[in-house]
């Protein structure tokens, strides 16, 4: 099985995941944006605030920024500035880009299993928030998922990375 065909078995895993994802944060920043409205409104209207906003609204956010963050991976949409890279050779930033995109995988991989790890901890803990008293770990689950396609993604555009590696080696 060569690096292409295992690049597109994972692609075809991801691609679908990644869309789910991109509309679960979608929706959730529009339910977001709609309370934060609702709230701001009835607290200058009305003086009456929806108890618990702010809670909600911090807990939307961490299912938003880790959702969004895969998605911008995906599309390879990450600011960089390569003021250093641009200095040298084709070659060098295909082998930079390889090992970096390596090393990130094992980083978000690292990640990934500590949330796992954490999950339990939050479940068994029985944590909840202070005011509406909402568990956290089904928050810890998304987080956890989050970084799994993350690592997913990212070893997709290792593989895709080596893949250019091994042929500028064999074609030069």
């Amino acid at each position: 099985m060569g690096l292409t065909t295992l690049t597109g078995g994972l692609q075809r895993v991801v691609l679908p995941l990644k869309n789910l994802f991109e509309m679960v944060a979608g929706a959730v920043l529009a339910v977001m944006m709609f309370l934060t409205a609702l709230d701001v409104g009835l607290r200058y209207i009305f003086n009456s605030p929806i108890p618990g906003a702010l809670e909600i609204v911090e807990y939307m956010m961490a299912v938003i920024v880790p959702f969004a963050l895969t998605v911008t991976a995906f599309n390879r949409a990450h600011i960089g500035v390569d003021l250093v890279m641009e200095r040298f050779s084709k070659d060098v930033r295909v082998h930079v880009a390889c090992l970096t995109h390596f090393l990130a995988f094992g980083l978000y991989a690292l990640i990934t299993w500590r949330c796992f790890l954490n999950i339990g901890e939050q479940y068994h803990s029985g944590m909840t928030s202070a005011v509406l008293h909402i568990p956290v770990y089904p928050f810890v689950v998304s987080l956890t998922a989050a970084f799994a396609l993350l690592s997913l993604i990212t070893l997709m555009h290792f593989l895709e990375q080596l893949t250019e590696v091994i042929a500028r080696w064999t074609h030069s």
